[in-house]
């Protein structure tokens, strides 16, 4: 299986500039004026131009709002510090305060499309450190 992650966007340029600044992605192939793939994670991000206002799923009419899913994406780094600096400099917004777990830190980010994102360090053996089977 191989999975590639889909994110709605109002404006494809400025999309980009946030994903790159913040999180270290790089331009890889596009789509005429509608999509553009951003490579250097594990998996490929594209990046959907979707007008304000257009039906998405379910019927419903997009909008770039902070808005709650049950889906994210979390941003696994090295060096949490330096990469919650980054990400807030592009224009993501930090929700709350950094936590520390068991398994390592977390922070919540929205980015300036309404999406909500998870950057976490891992310490020792990561979730192995927590798991119970």
């Amino acid at each position: 299986m191989r999975l590639l992650v889909n994110i709605d966007v109002p404006d494809l340029a400025s999309a980009e500039a946030f994903y790159t600044a913040a999180f270290g992605l790089r331009r890889g192939r596009r789509f005429g004026d509608d999509a553009l793939e951003l490579i250097g994670g594990e998996v490929p991000l594209y990046l959907l131009h979707k007008n304000a206002g257009t039906i998405g799923a379910g019927a419903a009419a997009r909008d770039y709002l902070r808005h709650w899913t049950p889906v994210h994406i979390d941003v696994v780094v090295d060096d949490f510090d330096e990469a919650l600096i980054r990400a807030v400099a592009a224009g993501a917004i930090q929700e709350g305060a950094v936590r520390e777990a068991g398994w390592g830190r977390i922070v919540q980010l929205a980015d300036p499309f309404g999406h909500g994102w998870c950057l976490l360090q891992f310490h020792g053996r990561g979730y192995d450190e927590i798991a119970t089977q």
